[in-house]
């Protein structure tokens, strides 16, 4: 299985998915702002639940500069509310649970786990400009640390 990639410059895929609050989310939405759209594997897992307490933990400077944060994974809006209640999330998580769209971003497709070759989620993040442009496409990151670079390749640190 190949997984397209995107480059900074390619449209970002429209989207239009459930919240944790079981509202929906558009891309469209969105417009106008800057977006940090992350793609992690499964809510309330351990680098999943640090990723997300490190978006949570610089929200309001990533908001300062403009950035709106949403996570997204195959979980159900239902574990997605759970997620936000249990770690106090305060940016929307989005559901996809036939991976469509995680496959649009080439955010879905084999990848190794323990040094086996699995097909499932692949840590991503993706930096949209306020037209809907890739700005940033950043592939199998790491769930400990990444927000950190994040914000250091963005200028903000």
């Amino acid at each position: 299985m190949t997984t397209t990639r995107l480059e900074p410059g390619d449209t970002a895929p429209e989207f239009t998915l459930q919240t944790d609050r079981d509202e929906p989310l558009s891309l469209t939405d969105l417009r106008g702002r800057k977006v940090v759209l992350y793609a992690y594997p499964a809510a309330m897992t351990p680098g999943c639940t640090k990723q997300a307490c490190d978006f949570r933990d610089n929200l309001a400077s990533l908001k300062a500069a403009g950035y709106e944060v949403v996570g997204i994974s195959p979980d159900s809006p239902a574990k997605l509310a759970q997620f936000r209640e249990r770690d106090a999330i305060t940016f929307p998580l989005v559901s996809d649970p036939d991976r469509s769209v995680l496959r649009a971003y080439g955010a879905y497709g084999e990848k190794q786990n323990y040094g086996r070759t699995v097909l499932g989620v692949i840590r991503s993040t993706f930096v949209i400009d306020e037209k809907g442009h890739i700005e940033r496409a950043l592939y199998n990151v790491k769930a400990t640390g990444h927000v950190a670079k994040l914000r250091r390749d963005l200028g903000l640190d």
